[in-house]
């Protein structure tokens, strides 16, 4: 269990079960009416996550359920499919790994400088596209995901202050740094580029046969609902915070990877990171945060 989940749980502990539940209901009192449209996030179990997610607070607990809410109905990400995207994933700039950590977590790696089209809404739905898939495979005890970032090629890559105390810099020159990346994946799995053993590279036409399996099951599931999104509550309520969407944020050319690590560990826009090593950035996602934030973005 991270940090964060024992922080947490710690948390949790501090309120009876029946003052968890008298938030629960306030936050679906705030909601209001919207809540109707999409039941399957306004659960019990959806609404305490987002509540522990701002720390139990139901008025910014209720901000960004009902901002989700919102996003979903509008911009209906579900309704994404490859063909609508696969363009944007030529060049591997972000894909999910064919292989989890070691606790289970879904890998997305995101390689910023492997940048190949100009279109900022199209480069957000595929980054909205792969999230939802990775969320798709989450496992149904699975709250978090890994996202893998590559900062070779960029110039000045930036993150939050925030961010960047959550954030661990792994340098392929350097083995402390680099054990890291051994506690968290399997080296025989994990690409050569990241510091692992697996030589096989990024390999556009295997993934995309994946993601066409996939976006077969999500329509399957889809239809079968009809008017709720394509996953269990259980799955569809661990959403994601994104600080920033775009990623011609940040610059071409570096020898960097970095890590990140955190339940806010995002990419985004501010301090400079020094631009020589090669780095890779893991952000150790909770999955309970977010799709508000993409809406932000996308409005």
């Amino acid at each position: 269990m991270s940090l964060h989940q024992l922080k947490g749980s710690a948390k949790d502990k501090s309120l009876l079960p029946e003052e968890q539940q008298a938030k629960i209901d306030d936050v679906r009192k705030l909601i209001g009416p919207i809540a109707d449209k999409l039941p399957v996030l306004c659960s019990d179990a959806s609404i305490s996550r987002y509540l522990r997610a701002r720390n139990w607070s139901t008025k910014k607990a209720s901000k960004m359920l009902k901002e989700t809410l919102k996003w979903r109905l509008q911009y209906k990400p579900e309704k994404i499919r490859w063909e609508d995207i696969a363009h944007e994933a030529e060049t591997g700039k972000i894909y999910r790994a064919n292989y989890c950590d070691k606790l289970g977590r879904p890998v997305l790696v995101m390689r910023p400088g492997f940048q190949n089209t100009n279109s900022t809404s199209g480069q957000i739905k595929y980054l909205v596209y792969c999230m939802e898939n990775a969320i798709m495979n989450l496992t149904q005890d699975q709250e978090q995901m890994v996202w893998l970032v590559d900062f070779q090629r960029w110039v000045k890559p930036f993150l939050e202050p925030k961010t960047y105390k959550k954030v661990k810099f792994v340098y392929s020159d350097d083995p402390k740094s680099q054990k890291i990346i051994e506690e968290v994946f399997d080296l025989d799995k994990l690409d050569v580029a990241f510091g692992g053993r697996n030589t096989a590279g990024f390999d556009y036409q295997a993934y995309a046969q994946q993601m066409k399996e996939d976006d077969i099951k999500k329509s399957n599931v889809l239809d079968s609902s009809c008017t709720s999104p394509p996953y269990p509550s259980s799955v569809l309520s661990k959403s994601h915070q994104l600080e920033s969407l775009d990623l011609d944020h940040y610059s071409n050319a570096s020898d960097k990877v970095g890590l990140l690590s955190g339940d806010e560990a995002t990419p985004s826009n501010l301090e400079h990171i020094d631009e020589k090593t090669r780095k890779l950035s893991l952000g150790c996602k909770d999955v309970a945060v977010g799709e508000a934030a993409i809406a932000k973005q996308v409005q």
